[in-house]
């Protein structure tokens, strides 16, 4: 991008120049969206854990 020149003996600084201040955690997108949760898939909230850890195969002992 060429440096544009508004008044004689200075030019103008494009965006490419520009400082940006990115300290700030801004979201722009969230992590999970809605329908990728059990809610979203119809689930019940909670889980199964227990009884799936209750139920493991004896061969990952």
């Amino acid at each position: 991008m060429p440096l544009v020149s508004i008044d004689p003996g200075t030019q103008a600084r494009g965006d490419d120049d520009r400082a940006v201040d990115l300290s700030d955690d801004f979201v722009v997108l969230p992590e999970q969206t809605v329908d990728d949760t059990d809610r979203g898939w119809g689930e019940r909230s909670g889980g199964n854990d227990d009884w799936l850890l209750a139920e493991r195969p004896p061969h990952w002992d």
